[in-house]
């Protein structure tokens, strides 16, 4: 998701528009039922995996470009393709009519390759899996499901450079695909930790300007940023809660969209299910996703 303004309208909606549907969200803070649609929205975006882009508008802020789409009441969705507006919907829908106006703009999804990670892959070793995902990049290289598996599995087993490799060909997807999003800033959190001389000195230095003052916001966001680079997943979205819990706005949002960078990467992929089932949801994900909705929509 991406917040639009007059100077980055031309790209960052219309240009992409012209390779894929883009949904713009027209909101405002104050507004109710904005804050509902919101999150509903982020997270479709997430599971369509790059089949549109979402970006919000400020209406209240942006009101050249409301004028311009001619709106009168928010929330309201405007859909683009090759430059243009061809649908859209007024208020807060639920999911299911979300997805029905999706699906009759966006790409379908690719049917499943013998290369995409299989259910029984995610129990194999470590070291046969690394070759697994390899091979599928290596055969595929457009294969986004089996490269972001392969990138964390990388990163989680300390090969950065190796990641960062692995990376380089869908660098410029960042702003398009959520989840290698999510992977650059995690391989950022990386770089910051590896580039303190000392880590539990810096962690000591942190604490200290948190306890001198809990809106020390780069303290936290610093502090979380380690969190991160050792793996501790849960105590790094606690400290990014508490940013959110007193500033959700802080930095262009980068609480929250850190926060969601996290649950992506410890989101385990999807077992197969029949069809018409739903995977059960990670229960460590789920409970965080709650409590981000909770924050943010409070």
């Amino acid at each position: 998701m991406i917040d639009v303004t007059i100077e980055n309208f031309e790209s960052e909606v219309i240009a992409a528009s012209m390779t894929l549907p883009v949904l713009v969200d027209f909101w405002a803070p104050w507004c109710g039922p904005c804050k509902v649609i919101g999150p509903l929205l982020e997270k479709l975006e997430i599971a369509y995996e790059g089949r549109f882009k979402l970006v919000k508008i400020d209406s209240d802020q942006e009101q050249q470009l409301s004028g311009a789409f001619g709106i009168r009441s928010i929330p309201t969705c405007i859909l683009l393709k090759d430059g243009k507006p061809v649908d859209g919907f007024m208020g807060a829908l639920p999911e299911g009519k979300i997805r029905e106006f999706l699906d009759k703009h966006v790409p379908p999804a690719e049917p499943e390759e013998e290369e995409q990670v299989e259910e029984d892959d995610l129990s194999a070793d470590p070291a046969a899996r690394m070759e697994k995902l390899q091979h599928a990049v290596a055969t595929d290289p457009a294969n986004d499901e089996a490269r972001f598996e392969y990138i964390k599995a990388l990163l989680l087993a300390g090969r950065d450079d190796d990641a960062k490799v692995a990376f380089a060909p869908v660098i410029s997807k960042t702003s398009l695909v959520r989840r290698f999003d999510s992977l650059q800033r995690w391989m950022d959190a990386l770089d910051f930790a590896h580039g303190l001389p000392d880590a539990a000195r810096a962690i000591q230095e942190f604490d200290a300007r948190i306890a001198a003052g809990k809106r020390d916001f780069e303290a936290r966001f610093g502090r979380a940023r380690m969190l991160m680079a050792e793996q501790q997943w849960t105590a790094a979205m606690d400290e990014l809660l508490d940013i959110l819990m007193r500033d959700k706005s802080w930095s262009d949002e980068l609480a929250r969209k850190t926060y969601i960078a996290v649950l992506d990467v410890i989101e385990p992929p999807k077992p197969k299910v029949a069809e018409g089932q739903i995977p059960p949801d990670d229960p460590t994900v789920a409970t965080y996703r709650r409590r981000l909705s909770s924050v943010v929509l409070s």
